[in-house]
């Protein structure tokens, strides 16, 4: 039995995505909004999981790359790529994505605990679970453990002055 059998809720609502082949949930209650791919401006010096920063509705927001945070191939970006909006310990993350299927609703019943390797080498620490629903696997991520506080804290240091305004700017500006 999973350990998210607790909850009174029968059924767990999610958005389901893909990245590099597989299909992975997120609990609807941590995705803000889904918005689709725009033109993100580089952050100099930043980690190599953050994409840059975009203006969401005059609101600064750090976009990171699911698949480098993951440690998967980069992939052109195409129409079906997306950005999931998130609030992580206060800050608003936007999360690309390759694409965003559906939302759908799965019973708590077809949820279980995280084998000990699942999902292309993808640190269990960021899956609540594996969700069966018919023939497919779903691999259910907790956003908040996607980024530890070092680099929540990270992104909150970032310097961005200047960057929206400006478009992408260079390491010697």
């Amino acid at each position: 039995m999973s350990k998210l059998n607790n909850s009174m809720a029968e059924d767990m609502q999610l958005v389901v995505f893909d990245l590099d082949s597989e299909e992975y949930g997120v609990e609807i209650s941590q995705v803000r909004e889904i918005i689709k791919m725009e033109v993100i401006s580089k952050i100099p010096r930043a980690p190599d999981y953050i994409e840059g920063v975009i203006n969401l509705r005059g609101q600064v927001t750090t976009v990171i790359s699911l698949r480098k945070k993951f440690g998967l191939e980069e992939r052109e970006v195409d129409q079906y790529t997306r950005i999931i909006v998130a609030e992580v310990d206060g800050l608003t993350l936007g999360i690309t994505v390759d694409a965003v299927n559906e939302v759908l609703k799965l019973p708590i019943k077809d949820i279980e605990d995280t084998p000990a390797i699942v999902a292309n080498d993808v640190d269990t620490k960021y899956i609540r679970g594996v969700g069966k629903l018919d023939d497919r696997l779903l691999i259910l991520l907790d956003i908040p453990r996607i980024m530890n506080n070092d680099e929540l804290e990270q992104i909150d240091q970032l310097d961005i002055s200047g960057v929206l305004e400006q478009g992408t700017v260079s390491d010697d500006e």
